[in-house]
């Protein structure tokens, strides 16, 4: 059965239901049974899909599925009465649907006809998703029905998993390494060592949230401070927020996020002797550079507009009348601009630490939102291990989960929130960014930054579900009690968690993930039988893969750049170092000057370069299910395959040096194959195999029978409806009943 995930229900069904796959022809749709669980939407067929021959498998969802936490709007249609309405959680339906529209958050529209099917079944079914796709209440999610059921019959463990879990060895990362989730004191203490933070400790004050209930349990703060200290400060800051240390640069600087003090009075005693404390914590007892980001970066609401926008643009507007204006509709959702500005913003602190040698406070008015992104992409440029899947995940986990960034609200899991902002999605776009930028930079490709995003809404990962740890724990407990659940000592209840990706994917798919152009950190090399580890010179590689050193123009501060134009977004989002000295300002455009001019070593810094052409739009991400825009055999994913192929052919000749250095057969008798860590795999040496006829610039996600706004053969929907009965446009949908 389709429906084999722990504690999932069929609330309606109806049969014979047919899936558009284009507009102006019902000759490709598909027939079969519309099913609403608890958890997804299905359509369950025995056709084939047509014009498709891949597609990649997402072991909780079948290729038709719909989870009900990406459902964004359902509309229903009577084509006879002429009649639409957009269907809220509680409302009737006066008429008899004979189509159903469903707009999901990751862009796609699914639609349905009812032509054959019984009128009142198609009413229910629609009823039905309407209402458990919009819930009233955070344990009607799915994922609380999932653990209540795995608490009651733990031999129903979903692909025999365990909930919880950091796994992040499901990844199929060679170490096999696990994702560290930074509940408990020992994360936080080896991430205290591994960053080599002397003078920094991790502080149990507000174990059993006792202090704050938007902070984690263990958190690292200045070995100064006393534990009396930070709670008495604790009072000034809007939610009693006490400043979070983040991540400790080698040269001793410190990244530490802090919320506003809200006491006045108290104001600049307690900053001061917060930043005293973190002065002492620094070998050089260096300055604290403090940097507002509500002045001076882009505010949730505006990144929210800027969402809507760039999704009616991608969605919404037929492509053929937008094409001439599409590049400046384009600037004008500010998408692009909001990613530059976060970019450079971190980028010049980067410089402040790496440079000047100060720790940098990051302060926000609650400490949770701006503050993730930039703590975040700050670290992806200075520390290598946040390159590699287990460090971006435990980055995650660190600055997003456990820091109390509000995903409840801000993926509006709820429908109802007026708090909605996609800033993790746009944290991802700004990490897909350098990675366009510096390939081998990166262990991960850009399908896993996709899926990632894609995982955000599946409702059954306890990952991005709550608002705040302690969230998580008063809810389950509350709903553990209710449901007689015992816990034991567990705090709240263990859910699936998204870095099991086990849950998801098989080991073959997981491959994906894999960066074929990533340069590890050494490469063994097999010398009279014995291994030796050799390390990649810069000048070997950085040259051929960066080009020619660009240009100052092509770097992060071109001249015309620096010195704000008038009406440019650069005034109104004027980073502090500019209202600084000339010489200040000099000495930063003379680091970014260097740093351009010299091969990147791809184990240190990366900065990004954000000059008009080099922002460019996240097509994989926002294109994928839009036919137009789908090249066949073309996009970014046939060099990743030639790559592969050259990747696994290397590989197998360090495996046959390795074999035949040391007169052995291959260790444990696995086969070549098990051992590859590629996708696409050579059949042997000098394979030229061609491309696979199914790869396209939408691979792995396939467009067929995702409607934008033309059909598969090219007509524009336009011409079809300009004498049809409605336009189905989210923006033009009248409400009537």
């Amino acid at each position: 059965s389709p429906f084999s995930v722990s504690g999932e229900i069929v609330v309606n069904e109806v049969n014979f239901v047919r899936k558009c796959i284009a507009t102006d022809t019902s000759q490709y749709d598909l027939w079969g049974k519309l099913v609403c669980t608890n958890f997804k939407i299905s359509f369950i067929t025995d056709d084939p899909m047509p014009l498709q021959k891949f597609h990649y498998k997402n072991l909780l969802l079948g290729e038709h599925d719909v989870p009900l936490t990406c459902i964004e709007q359902i509309v229903t249609v009577n084509d006879t009465k002429r009649k639409q309405k957009v269907l809220g959680p509680n409302q009737k339906l006066k008429f008899n649907p004979t189509e159903l529209i469903i707009y999901c958050k990751d862009f796609r529209i699914v639609r349905f006809r009812f032509d054959e099917a019984g009128p009142e079944s198609a009413k229910k079914v629609c009823l039905a998703i309407a209402h458990y796709s919009q819930p009233t209440d955070l344990q009607l999610l799915f994922a609380f029905e999932y653990v209540g059921e795995i608490y009651h019959n733990p031999a129903k463990k979903v692909n025999g998993i365990d909930p919880g879990g950091g796994g992040g060895g499901g990844v199929g990362s060679a170490s096999g390494q696990q994702t560290p989730l930074f509940e408990t004191y020992s994360d936080w203490d080896r991430e205290i060592k591994r960053t080599g933070a002397s003078e920094w400790r991790v502080c149990s004050v507000n174990e059993g949230y006792m202090i704050s209930t938007c902070l984690p349990e263990y958190f690292v703060v200045p070995s100064s401070l006393a534990d009396q200290d930070l709670k008495l400060y604790s009072y000034s800051f809007i939610g009693r927020r006490m400043p979070l240390w983040s991540w400790n640069h080698p040269n001793g600087s410190a990244l530490v996020r802090m919320a506003n003090i809200k006491d006045v009075l108290q104001q600049r005693r307690i900053d001061q002797r917060i930043c005293n404390a973190i002065t002492r914590s620094h070998p050089l007892r260096s300055d604290v550079y403090k940097c507002d980001l509500d002045k001076c970066l882009p505010n949730i609401q505006e990144i929210q507009a800027a969402h809507v926008k760039l999704k009616q643009l991608c969605v919404n507007e037929p492509f053929e009348e937008t094409e001439e204006k599409w590049l400046s509709s384009l600037e004008n959702t500010r998408w692009l601009e909001y990613i530059r500005s976060f970019l450079r913003h971190s980028a010049e602190l980067v410089y402040m630490m790496e440079c000047k040698h100060v720790s940098v406070v990051l302060q926000e008015e609650e400490g949770r939102d701006l503050s993730c992104l930039a703590a975040s992409l700050i670290q992806v440029m200075l520390d290598p291990y946040c390159r590699t899947i287990v460090g971006f995940q435990s980055l995650i986990q660190k600055e997003w989960v456990m820091a109390g960034y509000q995903f409840l609200d801000r993926c509006n899991h709820l429908k109802r929130s007026d708090k909605e902002s996609p800033l993790f999605l746009m944290f991802l776009d700004c990490v897909w960014q350098l990675l366009e930028q510096y390939p081998a930079a990166f262990e991960f490709s850009e399908m896993y930054l996709t899926i990632l995003y894609d995982s955000a809404r599946i409702s059954l990962f306890g990952t991005f579900l709550f608002n705040s740890p302690h969230q998580r724990v008063k809810e389950s407990t509350e709903f553990a009690i209710s449901k007689n659940i015992q816990l034991g000592d567990e705090k709240g209840l263990r859910f699936p968690c998204v870095w099991d990706w086990s849950l998801q994917f098989t080991s073959r798919d997981r491959l994906l993930f894999h960066n074929p152009l990533y340069i590890g950190k050494s490469a063994p090399c097999v010398q009279n039988g014995a291994v030796k580890t050799f390390k990649r010179s810069k000048k070997n590689y950085s040259s051929t893969l960066r080009g020619v050193p660009p240009a100052l123009k092509n770097g992060i501060i071109s001249e015309q750049e620096f010195l704000p134009r008038r009406n440019s977004l650069i005034l109104k989002l004027k980073p502090d170092f500019l209202q600084q000295t000339e010489s200040q300002s000099n000495s930063m455009e003379q680091y970014f000057r260097d740093w351009f001019a010299k091969p990147v070593d791809l184990h240190g810094v990366i900065l990004p370069r954000i000059s008009g052409t080099q922002i460019k739009l996240w097509k994989l991400c926002y294109f994928r299910w839009v036919p137009e825009a789908q090249i066949n055999h073309g996009g970014f994913i046939t060099a990743f395959h030639k790559v592969s192929l050259l990747a696994d052919e290397v590989d197998m000749l360090n495996r046959n040096l390795r074999q035949y250095n040391s007169n052995s057969p291959l260790q444990g008798g696995c086969s070549e194959l098990d051992q590859s860590r590629m996708y696409f795999r050579a059949s042997g040496l000098n394979d030229t195999s061609a491309a696979p006829d199914f790869l396209s610039s939408s691979f792995p996600f396939s467009p067929v029978g995702n409607l934008c706004r033309r059909s598969i053969l090219g007509t524009p929907l336009s011409k079809f409806l300009s004498g049809a009965k409605i336009w189905l446009s989210t923006e033009t949908l009248a409400n009537e009943d």
